[in-house]
């Protein structure tokens, strides 16, 4: 069946958003093993700080998705000072580490709807806990043919990410370190190579990468504080059908996870009907749990065979 090329554009969008998160679960899982649920709350702060931005300073959204990267990444920096430097010091389980990153994101969360409230009753934006940024999207002429600007940043974004990642992770010495600490963190330390740099470099990348996929996610998904959380399971389900092991999984799984979610429901919904829409979320979790019996390792281990990161 045919599939409508404006759903195919908007589905890559969505899948490019959920790529560069999925990424940034990697990258935290990779360095410090602890999987991070606070991920949702950050996504959800890319949204608001693109949208604030926008509202209180004018221009165009995306000029705004740098800010919700760095802003992003320092909330990263701060959890990692905060609460996972001090487990990973007292050599704290897995679990342990993963549960400390729940209670985060409930304080991030909290914050989130408070600021919401903050730009509704202080600001009078009235939008501020349902809007829509598509709307604020400018057109763009290419060969004739209207494109939204975000249909054109985006990819160039996920390009500009990938090459950056691959990049620093092998020709820079933070990389290099970085590789290092995550193979043998004993053994890299005897080198001299400071594990705190490590995890905090990687914390800041991780958190940053959520707020970049929530400042294009605004773009795409109707916003409001919850949305992060609404979206969490296809970032984790990206990760791992990825490989939790790869940095490069986090790219091809989110990419793959995010693309199934947004295409097959439609493909499904003029046979079996539009309430298929209703339980989309069951598409990622149906791929993660068919890639864990499969190839538990994920798909990014086929090309950590060929780059090692």
């Amino acid at each position: 069946m045919l599939i409508d090329s404006m759903l195919i554009v908007k589905a890559i969008v969505y899948s490019i958003s959920i790529a560069l998160g999925a990424t940034g679960v990697t990258i935290i899982y990779n360095a410090t093993k602890t999987f991070n649920f606070a991920h949702s709350s950050m996504v959800g702060w890319g949204v608001y700080v693109v949208f604030a931005f926008f509202f209180l300073f004018k221009g165009l959204p995306q000029i705004y998705f740098p800010i919700a990267f760095i802003f992003s990444g320092l909330l990263g920096v701060a959890t990692y000072f905060t609460v996972n430097r001090r487990l990973i010091m007292a050599k704290a389980s897995d679990i342990n580490l993963m549960m400390s990153t729940l209670g985060v994101d409930l304080i991030l969360f909290a914050f989130l709807n408070i600021f919401a409230d903050y730009l509704l009753y202080a600001h009078k934006i009235s939008i501020a806990k349902n809007f829509v940024l598509e709307t604020w999207d400018p057109y763009l002429s290419i060969f004739g043919v209207s494109v939204r600007l975000t249909w054109v940043i985006a990819p160039i974004v996920f390009v500009m990410i990938f090459l950056f990642i691959h990049f620093m992770f092998s020709k820079t010495r933070i990389g290099v370190a970085m590789r290092a600490t995550i193979e043998n963190p004993a053994l890299a330390q005897i080198q001299g190579i400071n594990p705190d740099v490590v995890y905090l470099t990687s914390w800041f990348l991780g958190g940053g990468l959520a707020g970049l996929s929530g400042g294009i996610l605004a773009m795409t998904f109707t916003g409001r504080p919850s949305i992060g959380m609404e979206v969490v399971v296809t970032f984790f389900a990206g990760a791992i059908v990825g490989g939790l092991e790869t940095v490069y999984g986090g790219f091809l799984g989110g990419f793959l996870v995010g693309l199934s979610e947004y295409i097959l429901p439609a493909m499904l919904a003029p046979t079996v009907g539009s309430w298929i829409n209703s339980y989309k979320m069951i598409i990622p979790l149906s791929i993660m749990v068919i890639t864990l019996l499969i190839r538990p390792s994920g798909l990014g281990i086929m090309i950590k065979r060929r780059v090692r990161i």
